[in-house]
């Protein structure tokens, strides 16, 4: 079992296999030069993996794969089909933009896949443009059909902005309700990357959005889950993901680890500590003591509360978010 410095059950790993990415969204790296890292300075799948079975048998239950645009490296489905037949069973998951999703949905649910996150912030073809500065919004919802066609269970994100996209909350929620999918609203997470002036809405805003249409009653957070759920007078379910809250990070289960193998314990924070070296030499004992110091130094909390209204220079592209 993995137990960080505060007592907290960490029992879930994000992989962030590529930092590269298709969209340039205005929250996340609406600046950055489409580059990429030299395929040197990136862990094979190969070598991930033997990072990843340590961490599956000291106690990691749950798998997400993210990026950048996990999509956009090559043999994924590999990937994911080296975890699933090294521990059956596992709450193995993808988020993706979900631009090249319909090429490759059915592959990556042969492989071992049981769940993707797609980020749907409008269904304005124009407003999908402007945040992600690029023609988006058909090629994605035709990956959510095609996921959802070959049996994924697919939830929705969407991070609402004021003076874009904040008069379409409710739509998108009954978008993602008339398939059968769950919704979560992610407040935005002020950063150093994301496009001056940006704003979004708090929770209560994102609420009050929603109760101009229906009454909703509060349910809570399950488990470690990061959002705080409601259910809507028809018995519909959505949540809200609230990083500026006090209790936000009280049952933090997760840690990251990058395609160039830095080991994140907190999206806020720059602190890394690197498994690659260890990793590259074969010594995977090294590897887990790296692992296990990481835990002991992960934070008891971000900074993203109103009491501290600190904006994160965290690259959410490296990590995933």
């Amino acid at each position: 079992m993995l137990i960080d410095g505060h007592g907290r059950k960490v029992n879930y790993l994000r992989i962030s296999v590529t930092e590269r990415c298709n969209f340039r969204c205005q929250y996340c790296m609406p600046e950055k030069p489409f580059s990429w890292v030299p395929r040197e300075n990136l862990l094979s799948f190969e070598e991930l993996f033997e990072f990843v079975k340590v961490a599956i048998d000291e106690g990691i239950e749950k798998i997400r794969i993210t990026g950048g645009e996990p999509l956009l490296r090559e043999d994924l489905d590999k990937f994911i089909g080296m975890i699933d037949d090294h521990k059956k069973g596992l709450d193995l998951a993808l988020t993706t933009n979900g631009y090249l999703l319909a090429d490759v949905a059915s592959k990556l649910k042969d492989a071992g896949l049981k769940r993707i996150n797609i980020s749907i912030d409008t269904l304005k073809p124009d407003v999908a443009a402007k945040i992600a500065q690029k023609d988006v919004l058909h090629k994605v919802l035709k990956g959510v059909d095609e996921a959802l066609r070959v049996g994924l269970k697919v939830k929705v994100n969407m991070v609402p902005l004021k003076g874009i996209n904040e008069d379409e909350i409710v739509d998108v929620m009954e978008y993602a309700k008339k398939r059968g999918m769950t919704i979560r609203y992610i407040e935005y997470m002020e950063n150093v990357h994301a496009k001056s002036g940006l704003r979004g809405l708090s929770g209560k805003e994102i609420l009050s959005k929603v109760k101009e249409r229906y009454s909703i009653r509060k349910i809570g957070r399950e488990g470690s889950s990061p959002a705080f759920n409601y259910v809507t007078d028809d018995g519909y379910k959505f949540g809200v993901i609230d990083p500026h809250k006090h209790d936000f990070c009280e049952s933090c289960n997760r840690i990251r680890l990058t395609a160039e193998g830095h080991l994140i314990p907190c999206l806020y924070f720059d602190e890394a500590m690197s498994i690659r070296d260890a990793v590259k030499a074969g010594d995977i004992a090294k590897a887990t003591e790296i692992l296990k110091e990481v835990l002991r130094n992960k934070p008891e909390k971000n900074r993203w509360s109103e009491e501290d209204g600190e904006e994160s220079s965290r690259a959410f592209y490296e990590t995933g978010g």
